[in-house]
This record gives C-alpha cells, sequence and structure tokens, in this order.
C-alpha cells in the first residue's frame, strides 16, 4: 500500500496562520465596516479623479494646473448629484404614481387570479394575502434607516476624500522613503499602476455599457408610456456598477411596475423582452470586446467577490466587489507565495493584463511572478 504524503509541518503552520488570519481579517473588515466604506468609496474616488484628470490634459486645451481642479470639480458634483437623485427621484416615484398606487391591489388580485388559472389553481390568493404575510412597516423603517445612512455616509466620505486629497503631494516621497531601491520602487509603482489601470477600465467600461443599456431602456419605458421613465433610467444605469444582481434588477424591475401600471400584459412583456435583448447582447458581445485583458477576472470570482463583500458592507461592498477583486489579484501576483491564488483569481490563468505584443515575461530573481523588463527611473 502507498504511503500518504508527507507533508511538512511547517507548511501546515503556515496554513493555519493564514487561515486565521484570513479569518481575522474578514471579522475586523465586517465590525469596522461603518468606518472603512466611507474610506473605500472615498479612494475610489480618488481613483476616479485621477482617471479624469488625465483625460481632460490629453483631449482637453485645458491647462495642466488647472485639470485637477476640473476633474476634482466633476466628480464631486457627481457624487452629490447622483446621491440627490436617488433621494428626491425615490420620494417623487412614490408621490406621483398616485394613479399606480390606487390600482395595485385590484391589479395584483387580477394578476394572481391569471396565474392561478393558468397553473389550474381553484382559490387563488389576494393582494391582501400576500400583504399580512409581509412586514411592511419593519421594510418602510429599514428604508428610512438606509436613505439616512446614504446621507450621513455621503458626508464622511467627502472628509475622507478631502483628507487624502491633501495627503497627496507627500505620497511619491512616501513611496521613494518606502523603497529606497530602483527596483523595488519600480515593482511598487508598478502594481499602483496595474491597480489603477483595472479600477479605470473597469469604471469606463460599465459606464460606456450602462450608456447604451440606458438608451435602449429610456426608449422603450417611454413609448409604452411607463411612469417615471427618467427615474427608472438612472436607476438602471446605477445598479449596472453591480455585477451580476445589476443585471437582473435592470431586466425585471420596470416590467414589474408595468404589470401594476397597466391592464394588459402587453407593455410589461415588451419591456421584459426589450431589455432582456439589450443585456444580453451587451453583456454577451460589447462588454466582452471592451473588457480584453483588463478585468482577467474569472466570473466564479466575480459572483464570489459580489456575495463576501455583500455580507460584508453591504451595498457599498457590492458596488467596490469587482474593483476589489481586481485589486487583490494584483498584489497577490506580485508574491511567490500567494501568486497560485491570483492564478485561480484571474480568467484564463495570466494574472498580468499584459498589452497585447508585449515581450515575454522573465523570471524575478527576488521570487515574485514573472515581468517584462523595462527601464527604471529615479522617480516613482
Amino acid at each position: 500500500m502507498k504511503s500518504p504524503i508527507a507533508v511538512p509541518a511547517s507548511t501546515v503552520s503556515r496554513n493555519a496562520l493564514v487561515v486565521l488570519a484570513v479569518v481575522a481579517g474578514g471579522a475586523a473588515l465586517y465590525w469596522l465596516r461603518d468606518i472603512l466604506t466611507p474610506l473605500a468609496m472615498a479612494i475610489f474616488l480618488l481613483i476616479m479623479i485621477d482617471g479624469v484628470k488625465r483625460a481632460i490634459e490629453r483631449r482637453t486645451p485645458l491647462p495642466h494646473r488647472f485639470a485637477g481642479a476640473a476633474a476634482l470639480i466633476l466628480v464631486v458634483l457627481g457624487f452629490f448629484a447622483s446621491i440627490a437623485i436617488i433621494i428626491n427621484g425615490a420620494a417623487g416615484f412614490f408621490s406621483e404614481a398616485s394613479g399606480v398606487t390606487a390600482n395595485i391591489g385590484p391589479r395584483i388580485d387580477q394578476i394572481l387570479a391569471d396565474v392561478s388559472r393558468l397553473f389550474g389553481v381553484a382559490t387563488p390568493p389576494t393582494a391582501m394575502d400576500l400583504i399580512n404575510g409581509i412586514d411592511l412597516r419593519g421594510y418602510l423603517t429599514q428604508m428610512a434607516f438606509q436613505v439616512q445612512g446614504i446621507a450621513s455616509g455621503a458626508f464622511f466620505v467627502l472628509i475622507y476624500l478631502g483628507f487624502l486629497l491633501a495627503s497627496q503631494a507627500g505620497f511619491r516621497k512616501k513611496i521613494v522613503g518606502m523603497f529606497p531601491e530602483r527596483t523595488s520602487r519600480s515593482e511598487a509603482v508598478e502594481v499602483f499602476g496595474r491597480v489603477r489601470s483595472g479600477v479605470e477600465g473597469y469604471l469606463w467600461i460599465q459606464a460606456v455599457t450602462g450608456v447604451m443599456i440606458c438608451a435602449v431602456a429610456w426608449g422603450l419605458m417611454k413609448a409604452v408610456g411607463l411612469q417615471n421613465a427618467e427615474f427608472w433610467t438612472f436607476v438602471i444605469f446605477i445598479v449596472g456598477f453591480i455585477p451580476i444582481l445589476g443585471g437582473a434588477i435592470s431586466g425585471l424591475a420596470p416590467p414589474l411596475f408595468a404589470l401594476v401600471q397597466f391592464d394588459s400584459y402587453g407593455p410589461a412583456l415588451i419591456l421584459l423582452v426589450g431589455l432582456q435583448a439589450i443585456l444580453f447582447i451587451v453583456g454577451n458581445w460589447i462588454q466582452p470586446r471592451m473588457q480584453g485583458d483588463n478585468q482577467n477576472i474569472d466570473p466564479v470570482v466575480v459572483l464570489l467577490s459580489l456575495a463576501l463583500w455583500g455580507h460584508l458592507w453591504g451595498v457599498i461592498g457590492m458596488f467596490l466587489s469587482t474593483p476589489l477583486a481586481v485589486m487583490a489579484m494584483a498584489i497577490l501576483a506580485e508574491f511567490k507565495g500567494s501568486r497560485w491564488v491570483a492564478v485561480l483569481l484571474s480568467g484564463d490563468g495570466e494574472p498580468y493584463a499584459e498589452p497585447r505584443g508585449a515581450k515575454a515575461e522573465t523570471p524575478d530573481p527576488k521570487g515574485r511572478g514573472g515581468r517584462s523588463q523595462k527601464p527604471v527611473s529615479d522617480s516613482p
């Protein structure tokens, strides 16, 4: 009988320490979520500001010294405009839909009766039967706390962002102090560039594809006469940044509301087919072509990251799940002991998203993952 493979005690101890560190880190992320989520959003906005700044410098005649201020103003105004649209749009959505609210009970009864008849159910349930089984007051209270949390969270995000912008001036000196050798400094800057490129690419792709989906969705909703089409369009654009779950909300929420608003099933069917068609085309053809090697993340990892960060940080974690997965893969790929994890996270087994036509990677004598040889400069 073949003897089992002997595992060194040092390997067992190291793996046990890694597991304990991961569990402890997850617990810390959960218990400190009220502090860390505004900071994470502020860092996310800081990366957005930097990307918008460089885009302004490349594509506009605006002087270099004004590009940063213009980018800051655009991103901050967009951030607060989004919050204002969410709060005011939700309030207007419930107040202006009075006609739908008056018809919601009988319409749901009719839908339940039609569905029950389709499946041969003799006694269909009524809307009141469903409502009685739901803690409506609890859901409304929870929603009120969520709105309050968005307002207070936005205030702390702005504070964190201000301090991060103020500390940017000393970032270069800190890099030089932490990595006095030019080789290690170049490697650190390379990792940061890879993380920044992944986050900016994710934002750009989701924004462009979101505009495509919203344009078609707005046209369909206006064509069938759905109320509050602008509010639904904005909701579709925002939830598009949540992987997997955002597509489900975009494709199902407007048709479900159309079922209640209209007396026939035609408008809801048009919205369902049209939205599912555009989501399928964008998700399977347009988005993969735009992504290329920029988001080399396995789809299973995207799903697990969504579940993990959504459980730890709620809605904010869902928005940041894919950028955080990109960051984790870029950092883990730098070290020999953790590079195998980055390989598992990647979509094609290559954690480094090198441009097409780049030189082949060469082994790194320091034990890190291979990388293309590049000239090293004194500046970070």
